[in-house]
């Protein structure tokens, strides 16, 4: 994992919003463009960048492609993070 592509992917408001939209469940590409004003290519643009940086996993199901939020990255990421602020005790 990247954490740069991550923190790329993680910077836009649109992948932030895709990712919220992926923590209740999966969801194939069309439910997710539902939920924004703007084309099915660019959709599908923001979800590369998701899949690219391993905040999302791709599943083919027949003719749907479904996306799931890939925990195990976000779970490296927040103890990189937690890790990075360290013990404010220690001041």
């Amino acid at each position: 994992m990247s954490f740069e592509a991550s923190f790329k992917a993680l910077s836009d408001p649109v992948r932030r919003q895709i990712l919220q939209l992926l923590k209740a469940d999966r969801l194939s590409a069309g439910a997710i463009a539902a939920h924004f004003n703007m084309t099915k290519a660019t959709i599908s643009y923001h979800l590369n960048v998701l899949k690219k940086a391993d905040l999302v996993f791709e599943e083919r199901e027949k003719n749907f492609i479904y996306y799931s939020l890939n925990t195990s990255i976000l779970e490296e990421i927040m103890t990189w993070l937690i890790d990075l602020k360290g013990d404010n005790d220690e001041k």
